[in-house]
């Protein structure tokens, strides 16, 4: 391939990266402080950009040369934002998931792809007893956030914190794209452990916030039946006129996920892998993208749709996840 074809090839790739309200020649301008008419030459491959330049486009973009120059290397380039965050707190992570959502709606098409190994995080946010359990759990047992260290969790306590509201921020726009999900019946485990935890350890300091951490799950769980039998998202008590993304709920009993999510996003794709619990790596590279959107869809495929339609096996579900936690309540 020809240096002038490599360079409009960038160039498009940069295109089809950004979202449609921003200009790329004025992003261009700004990045390598150059003229529009400079930048124009690039773009068409009248001049060749820099190594400097190169070097400069690539560290802002997150690319990865292997990827433009379509070296067949079994390489794979990843970004891991967090990697340079210390000392960072929750609210900071909610913080990055919710500017990450935003990201996403940026763009005119969107859809996202979740292999769900546990409930969304946002689903936690829905009501604010539970949100306050889970965000300490969060906070104090997993990212050990020194703030928490020696606490019992109490509602009194901790009941509507700035996560909590970061947390309602993050549904509203999860709530605006378009999404797929794979759910299994093990799905709630994790928060059904945690509580049972909590209890068993004395982590609580009134036992009556145990029946309302529970109380609460009962409702994120019945919201999430409903949401599934419309087929949209939407908010506890949100209008029918509220605009409603449309939800696809499908069970594996087969494979447990991994919290992997997949995004498209006008013509590109994104993939995120999840690390460290809360910590996602991410890459634009068409060719793994390609590999894990074809695995989950053969998942899809193998997996029963619950929302919309196929009433009787989502009855199936939602009772069997009801007893579970009617289990842990007894």
């Amino acid at each position: 391939m020809q240096t002038t074809e490599l360079q409009q090839q960038l160039f498009n790739h940069l295109k089809e990266k950004l979202p449609p309200h921003l200009s790329l020649v004025d992003e261009l301008e700004e990045l390598l402080g150059l003229s529009a008419d400079s930048v124009y030459r690039r773009i068409r491959g009248e001049k060749p950009i820099t190594m400097t330049e190169l070097k400069i486009i690539c560290e802002h973009y997150h690319l990865s040369l292997d990827q433009l120059l379509q070296l067949k290397t079994d390489t794979v380039v990843f970004r891991a934002p967090d990697l340079e965050k210390t000392n960072f707190s929750f609210t900071d992570v909610l913080s990055s998931m919710l500017q990450q959502l935003q990201y996403m709606n940026s763009f005119k098409e969107k859809q996202m792809l979740y292999l769900c190994k546990d409930m969304p995080i946002w689903e936690f946010y829905l009501f604010p007893t539970l949100a306050a359990f889970k965000t300490f759990v969060w906070a104090k047992s997993i990212h050990n956030d020194p703030a928490y260290a020696g606490k019992l969790f109490s509602l009194d306590e901790f009941m509507f914190s700035d996560c909590f509201a970061i947390g309602q921020q993050i549904i509203q726009e999860y709530n605006r794209i378009p999404s797929v999900e794979l759910w299994n019946e093990e799905s709630i485990n994790s928060t059904l452990n945690q509580v049972k935890f909590y209890k068993d350890s004395g982590g609580f300091k009134y036992a009556a916030d145990v029946t309302a951490i529970v109380d609460a799950f009962q409702q994120t769980l019945d919201h999430l039946r409903l949401q599934s039998e419309r087929g949209v998202k939407f908010m506890p008590g949100d209008p029918e006129i509220i605009h409603r993304a449309s939800v696809q709920f499908y069970v594996n009993e087969v494979v447990l996920g991994s919290n992997t999510i997949l995004v498209e996003l006008d013509n590109s794709k994104m993939s995120f892998i999840p690390y460290n619990v809360f910590s996602y790596m991410l890459t634009n590279d068409r060719r793994f993208n390609e590999s894990v959107f074809n695995g989950f869809h053969t998942l899809r495929s193998r997996s029963t749709l619950i929302s919309g339609t196929g009433e009787k096996e989502r009855n199936r579900f939602f009772t069997f996840l009801q007893d579970k936690v009617n289990g842990l309540r007894k």
